[in-house]
């Protein structure tokens, strides 16, 4: 049943980095092993530098987004929320949430401080110059650009993809989730991680 849901959702979404999904066979699609995505990077956080490799051993479920975000954001960041009450207090400790704030220009450290813990104390917020935030994206296949808002408080948001991707504990990009995966395949994605340790 696992392998169902992720090969439908990963066919949803558009990877061209890695190939079309229909000229793979089902096992290339749902293991991303040996892909040219994902890879270590190190940012900032209030508490000092931040390497994805700090979280060697852990599921790491990775997000690229802003604080300002109306409505992808929050909806993405509720739905992994959801997942993660539902794992035991022994899997949680396994499993750690990373947001990427692609505006560093607004998204300060206390403020991505104060969104992340709103919705889950195992995420962490994370950015860096626009140029390092740029290269991390690159590096995950994640789109995003700035779009000025007429008549606006904020003056500008932030259009961007909303993939969810998980990690393995090896460090290694092994499924992407679509914007709205529900919460039951978000929690099963990193169970079926954690049982391969």
């Amino acid at each position: 049943m696992f392998r169902y849901f992720l090969f439908i959702l990963v066919l949803s979404i558009s990877v061209s980095s890695i190939q079309s999904a229909e000229s793979l066979p089902l096992d290339r699609v749902l293991d991303l092993r040996g892909e040219q995505l994902g890879g270590d990077f190190t940012l900032q956080s209030s508490q000092g530098e931040f390497s994805l490799e700090q979280l060697r051993g852990k599921v790491v479920v990775l997000f690229f987004g802003y604080t300002k975000c109306p409505d992808v954001c929050p909806s993405s960041l509720a739905l992994l929320s959801q997942a993660l009450n539902e794992l035991s207090e022994e899997e949680l400790q396994q499993v750690h949430g990373v947001f990427i704030s692609v505006d560093p220009k607004r998204d300060t450290f206390q403020a991505l401080d104060d969104y992340v813990s709103y919705f889950h104390p195992n995420l962490i917020g994370v950015t860096g110059s626009e140029s390092e935030v740029a290269k991390v994206a690159k590096l995950y296949g994640a789109q995003y650009v700035e779009v000025k808002l007429e008549a606006s408080a904020f003056a500008y948001a932030v259009d961007h993809s909303a993939t969810t991707y998980l990690i393995s504990p090896e460090g290694e990009l092994r499924f992407l989730l679509p914007h709205q995966t529900p919460s039951v395949m978000i929690l099963e994605a990193i169970r079926y991680l954690l049982a391969e340790r």
